[in-house]
């Protein structure tokens, strides 16, 4: 039975997590970028595919049990002499829940052996030199984040082209379930910032019966594109979107900041329209805002509103159509 690669983790929201990459950076951690600054909670461990449900499961209970965790950070220290490590302190009035969250998600499947007992931390550097340690840990005493956790992440080490990476693949928040429908159909309901595998499993049985029941059997599906701009061998912008049924709506359009103005947005534009054209799409759409740059670059196109409304931060928002 194949393995997966998983750890559980407090990943720092913004902006703490910015900072903590600078000092990352500054102490050429080698770990920057391949996996986002973290509280570990369980360490990597391998997990059978066939308990991927029990581990997801383990993560949902265990945020449901827990409030959020406030959290300071700092001031640096180290493992040395047993470990060259470099890494931020954890205290503060929430450290007695993190160690009851520790417990709750360090369980089957998730559960492996450990070399050294639990200690919160936040890793600055692994590997690293012991005297720039020492340098470090006076330069950076100062240092101190105040942090709340509002969920635990599920990551999972993937390979790259450029090496392996982690990557959160699912999350619990902090809070209880909300039980609706008491007397009737009872539902638990939850709320994350991703849905993890099983939703999305779900998301695809459903949405594919949806479409062959909305719209035939023999209807296509969405069929998504991205083209990319480069100059001198660096991206400088990029359209994505999906044909479907006839039509081709561009999701995002995007030019590099530097390089706008160059003429990079209508080659990326006529070449939406041309792929559209070769899928057999007749109509063509997309969404943006009446304030904004694009709103007066689509209309100079050929472009037309069709409709209009209040949307984000009390903006207008509006469709535009172009038919070939």
């Amino acid at each position: 039975m194949p393995k997966r690669r998983l750890g559980v983790a407090l990943l720092l929201p913004s902006p703490v997590d910015r900072e903590v990459d600078a000092l990352r950076r500054a102490c050429d951690d080698g770990a920057l970028g391949a996996i986002p600054s973290h509280l570990t909670l369980v360490p990597p461990v391998n997990v059978r595919e066939d308990a991927m449900r029990d581990a997801l499961s383990v993560l949902r209970e265990a945020g449901a049990a827990v409030g959020p965790l406030t959290l300071q950070l700092g001031p640096p220290a180290t493992f040395m002499p047993d470990n060259p490590t470099l890494y931020l302190a954890v205290s503060g009035p929430g450290l007695d829940e993190l160690h009851t969250l520790r417990e709750r998600v360090f369980v089957p499947p998730l559960e492996r052996p450990l070399t050294w007992p639990f200690v919160a931390h936040v890793t600055i550097a692994d590997e690293m030199e012991a005297g720039r340690i020492t340098a470090a840990v006076e330069a950076l005493a100062g240092y101190r984040a105040t942090v709340t956790f509002e969920r635990v992440h599920l990551l999972e080490e993937t390979k790259t082209p450029t090496g392996r990476v982690w990557r959160p693949i699912a999350d619990a928040s902090f809070a209880r379930p909300a039980i609706v429908g008491r007397g009737g159909i009872e539902l638990e309901l939850t709320v994350s910032a991703h849905g993890d595998e099983e939703v999305a499993a779900f998301e695809q049985r459903e949405w594919d019966a949806y479409r062959v029941d909305t719209l035939g059997p023999d209807a296509d599906d969405e069929d998504p594109f991205t083209i990319v701009a480069r100059g001198e061998g660096q991206i400088v912008g990029y359209a994505s979107g999906y044909t479907q049924g006839g039509v081709a709506y561009l999701r995002r359009l995007m030019v590099a900041s530097q390089q706008r103005g160059q003429g990079i947005g209508s080659k990326l534009l006529a070449a939406f329209e041309s792929l559209a054209a070769e899928r057999d799409a007749r109509h063509l759409g997309l969404r943006t805002y009446v304030d904004s740059a694009a709103y007066g670059f689509y209309l100079q196109r050929g472009w037309r509103e069709v409709a209009r409304w209040t949307w984000k931060n009390g903006r207008e928002f509006v469709q535009l159509r172009r038919d070939l």
